[in-house]
């Protein structure tokens, strides 16, 4: 059985532990709809497996098509767990009533409480933070110190970024909304508008290496896709890596903007315990300490050491912002990305 903890964590993991032993016949697996498509997870599944004998059966999709699914399947979905990166993507379906509210003291003990759901819908297992990244030979670190930075004319014609029909654009605006209201987001969001060097397109990756190749001098992503390009041993993603310089953004203010991967169980699961018991594993010593490395994310506990590459940058001040803000500001910041033509 995996140990659930150094603390008291292991209590709430009771019950559901026991389950794995298939009391009266029922069905030794769980399903999970999941919108993360990593080598990482196919790994943590298979350990979960090992260590309780249940099964992992995985529907793979994007966010908007697994909500869509729910929606048409109804009380007759075979899900009893969803999982996506994103709190924005996890709260529309918690907004859609697709997801139903849990609470243990395992979950309870180990994810902090900003970093969940405050109804209990669903529960980070990983962090990701919102950098930003800089062409080395073009822009000092100091001039890139704050997001507020990146609007100001100092980066006229110097910036690229993804779209903002992209989850993690919508909650990085959402997150400003959430603390400094509406019309600063929209001011923000008018001012790096303004400093595009061309319209959005490309993933973050691709944000990073036109940077790198010295089409613009700054854009924003989540940390991973630099650490991943640290990591590869492509020769050309090395020599990316050497041009540009990665900030955590906002240390003198409200702090960087951290947003999770997360799990919540569906409202009609039908392996129910399956579904808590997985989602306690996700958050166990044995699967944070497997899956940040692989993955180069935060572990959502604070004990658990990161990933070397990251453990080396040290620790860093985090944005603490009610985490339901990121789905409650959504609708609102696609309007204001909208009005600024912010594509």
């Amino acid at each position: 059985m995996f140990n659930l903890s150094r603390r008291a964590f292991a209590l709430g993991a009771s019950a559901t532990a026991l389950s794995a032993c298939t009391p009266g016949g029922e069905e030794n697996f769980v399903n999970v709809y999941s919108a993360r498509h990593y080598d990482a997870d196919r790994l943590l599944y298979n350990a979960f497996t090992e260590a309780t004998g249940v099964e992992v059966r995985v529907l793979p999709a994007n966010a908007e098509q697994l909500l869509e699914r729910l929606r048409a399947e109804g009380d007759a979905t075979e899900a009893d767990l969803v999982v996506a990166a994103d709190a924005g993507n996890l709260w529309r379906i918690k907004d859609a009533g697709l997801l139903q509210n849990v609470t243990t003291p395992a979950l309870e003990a180990g994810v902090p409480a900003r970093l969940r759901d405050p109804d209990g819908a669903f529960w980070g297992f990983t962090k990701r933070a919102r950098v930003i990244i800089y062409r080395k030979d073009a822009v000092r670190p100091e001039e890139v110190a704050t997001y507020d930075a990146l609007a100001t004319p100092r980066f006229r014609n110097q910036i690229v970024m993804r779209s903002s029909t992209n989850t993690y654009q919508l909650s990085t605006l959402a997150s400003r909304i959430e603390r400094l209201g509406a019309e600063n987001a929209r001011a923000w969001a008018a001012g790096v508008r303004a400093n595009f060097v061309r319209d959005p397109q490309g993933s973050d990756t691709d944000q990073i290496k036109a940077v790198a190749a010295g089409e613009a001098q700054a854009t924003i992503c989540n940390h991973y896709y630099f650490f991943r390009l640290m990591q590869s041993q492509d020769p050309t993603d090395r020599e990316v890596v050497e041009k540009v310089g990665m900030i955590f953004p906002d240390q003198a203010g409200a702090g960087t903007h951290v947003n999770i991967s997360g799990a919540g169980v569906t409202a009609h699961a039908k392996r129910r315990d399956r579904a808590i018991q997985l989602m306690e594993y996700l958050i166990s010593d044995e699967a944070q300490t497997l899956l940040t490395p692989l993955n180069v994310e935060y572990p959502i506990r604070p004990e658990i050491a990161p990933a070397p590459g990251l453990a080396e940058l040290g620790a860093f001040k985090e944005e603490d912002i009610p985490l339901d803000a990121l789905g409650r500001h959504q609708a609102e910041a696609a309007r204001i990305f909208e009005e600024v033509g912010w594509r």
